[in-house]
Parts: structure tokens; C-alpha cells; sequence
């Protein structure tokens, strides 16, 4: 791989350090430095890695879990086997690891954002779906009602926030929906509550 290439290059510029040549030394040098090594190794090992693609057995372990806690429910109750039951039907297991493996094996990170409509006017102005996944994290914007029009709109992002960070909401920003529901008549309080 690429260590074997490197070998290749040290021992030619050798030859040419016994020469003199301006310049070889300091670049021999550089090449036989443990830190660029070790650097090489890593990235080796990283598309090494990325060849291998390493896939799940299975893209439905929750479902997976299930069956086995209903077989183990049919089976001789051991001690063992009702330990084991009580492991796999803990909200820990269920919940957290295995519907987190599933989200992973199915490659299912973004949510699903509805479909745009068909029928929109020619003179409609133009709309942006955002989506933003926010955590436990505040959103990072603040919204007003527009003096004049009575839209909610964004008044201003925060500087570090999750919108800014985003790039995907900016001052000014008409809010139309929000998590599926019409925000218009609502008050900005009300919007507040739903983001």
C-alpha cells in the first residue's frame, strides 16, 4: 500500500542525498519523520476501513427482540432465562440500543419531510422547507408578529445556535408551519410552545 510507496521513495531519494542534490535531504528528512508515519499508517487503516464497509447482520432488531422474548417466555423457566427476559424487555435495551441500531443499520438520520404540493401558482412566492433536528438544544432564533402583516417571522438568529449553525433560517424568515401545524393567527407564545 501506500507504506510499501513511501519505502519506494526514501530509498531513491537516498541515492540522491549521497549525490548532493539541493534540497533532497530536507525532504528526505520530512518523509522519514515518525509523525508523517504515523500518519500514513492511520490513513492506511482508514480506507482499509472504508473498503471493507462493514454492514449489519440484521436491519430489524427490535423486531429481532421481540421474537426471542416470546420464545423465551414458551421455554422451561431457569432462573437464567428469566434474567435474560427481563434484560431484553428493559426500556435501556429496547429504546435506546437497539432502536439506536436499527435508526444506523437502516441509514435513517434525516426525518421524512412531506411531499410539495403540485398545484402551486406561477406568482407564488418562493417557500423553503427547513428542517432542523433539535434536541434538547434551544433552536437559537427568536420570532415576532410583523407590525404589518401580522406574520410570524424570525426577528433575529443567535450567533452559535443551532439555527445559525444550520444556515438555514435567517432574520426576516416567514414561519408558515411549524412541526406540521399552520402557525397563522397564532400568537408568538403560542409558536414558542411548538418549536
Amino acid at each position: 500500500g501506500l507504506s510499501h510507496v513511501l519505502t519506494l521513495v526514501l530509498q531513491e531519494l537516498s541515492l540522491l542525498c549521497k549525490k548532493d542534490v539541493n534540497g533532497v535531504g530536507m525532504l528526505y528528512d520530512l518523509l522519514k519523520s515518525p509523525w508523517l508515519q504515523a500518519l500514513l499508517k492511520i490513513y492506511e487503516c482508514l480506507q482499509n476501513y472504508l473498503g471493507k464497509r462493514p454492514a449489519p447482520i440484521t436491519v430489524q432488531a427490535c423486531v429481532l427482540n421481540r421474537e426471542v422474548v416470546e420464545l423465551l417466555r414458551e421455554a422451561p423457566q431457569s432462573g437464567d432465562i428469566k434474567e435474560l427476559r427481563r434484560l431484553l424487555r428493559s426500556p435501556h435495551l429496547k429504546a435506546a440500543l437497539l432502536t439506536a441500531h436499527d435508526t444506523v443499520a437502516q441509514k435513517d438520520f434525516e426525518p421524512t419531510l412531506p411531499p410539495l404540493p403540485d398545484n402551486i401558482p406561477e406568482n407564488e412566492e418562493a417557500m423553503r422547507i427547513v428542517c432542523l433536528v433539535k434536541n434538547k438544544q434551544p433552536l437559537g432564533a427568536t420570532i415576532k408578529r410583523h407590525e404589518i402583516t401580522g406574520d410570524i417571522t424570525v426577528a433575529r438568529v443567535i450567533h452559535g445556535g443551532l439555527a445559525d449553525r444550520s444556515g438555514l433560517l435567517y432574520a426576516g424568515d416567514k414561519l408558515v408551519e411549524v412541526n406540521g401545524v399552520p402557525v397563522e393567527g397564532l400568537e408568538p407564545e403560542q409558536v414558542i410552545n411548538i418549536l
